[in-house]
């Protein structure tokens, strides 16, 4: 917080070029950090003018990350203050960390992964989904039917040829009735969720180099069940044990037949939706003054 005599903290809020002025939040942000007496700055995380370790660094709109990864690590590896801090955007941007909550007891959607020069095996019988490790905004996904063997395979070898690893997920039956969850937790503790409407109707395929970073979405408010809620809180325990508390984690949810699995956890740049959750600003800002 501000002492008395001198002017506001400075926070950086890291965005990309595309979104100069962050996401559909971002207004919001700035005035719940100017009642903390802190002042945001909206500036792209590739801007080589800033002197990145003069103030703490809070990482949000940064999607074009996912075509520049490597490039994005070291940058984030280079950053003094960063939240959510360098090691988890690491771990959390390649979706192989699907498998490491697996083992620890977390229900995933089924999955298999296919790195470039590994055998694939497509499902049979089912629709299903193949999909980048590396990816954001659902680029590079495409939904197929039993029948699309051929074009599915050609989905993966495109995947293939840029260096990705294929993700190969049954597409589960109730998705496109109830859609996604989202559970919003700010600074460890749950704050609100979304609802997210199916993104992949039957046979949509979206290029990994599509020039929009994400699929327009349909988001509404969503009162988490009771299954939801205890899903993701035992995932953010689990964070808490390898990486402390952080200042927001996104936990999205699919139906599965035996209760809810995890699809997604956003760890590095996820809306975080404040508009459906009253009060959700101030909290954001509140935990963000907490670290400085």
């Amino acid at each position: 917080m501000s002492s008395a005599g001198r002017g506001k903290d400075v926070v950086l809020l890291a965005t990309c070029a595309e979104y100069p002025d962050g996401d559909e939040d971002g207004a919001e942000i700035l005035e719940a950090l100017d009642i903390q007496g802190i002042e945001g700055r909206w500036v792209s995380w590739d801007d080589h003018s800033v002197d990145w370790n003069d103030h703490l660094v809070v990482l949000r709109s940064t999607w074009d990350y996912t075509l520049r990864r490597e490039e994005f690590l070291t940058w984030t590896r280079s950053v003094r203050r960063l939240v959510n801090p360098a090691p988890v955007v690491e771990w959390n941007s390649d979706k192989g960390y699907l498998r490491e909550l697996k083992a620890a007891g977390v229900p995933i959607v089924p999955t298999a992964w296919a790195g470039p020069g590994e055998p694939v095996d497509l499902p049979r019988g089912v629709d299903y989904v193949v999909k980048p490790s590396v990816g954001a905004g659902s680029r590079g996904a495409g939904r197929f039917t039993a029948d699309d063997r051929v074009i599915a395979m050609a989905h993966v070898e495109a995947l293939h040829a840029i260096g990705r690893t294929a993700m190969i997920q049954p597409y589960i039956a109730d998705t496109d009735s109830h859609g996604e969850t989202g559970l919003i937790y700010l600074d460890g503790k749950f704050s609100h969720a979304i609802g997210k409407a199916a993104l992949l109707p039957a046979g949509t395929v979206h290029a990994v180099d599509q020039r929009a970073l994400y699929v327009e979405e349909t988001i509404t408010g969503r009162e988490p069940t009771d299954a939801e809620l205890a899903t993701g809180n035992g995932i953010v325990e689990i964070l808490a044990q390898r990486f402390g508390t952080l200042l927001y984690t996104r936990v999205d949810l699919l139906p599965g037949p035996d209760g809810p699995l995890l699809i997604e956890l956003e760890l590095a740049e996820p809306s975080l939706f404040f508009g459906h959750g009253p009060g959700s600003a101030d909290l954001f800002a509140v935990a963000v003054a907490r670290r400085l």
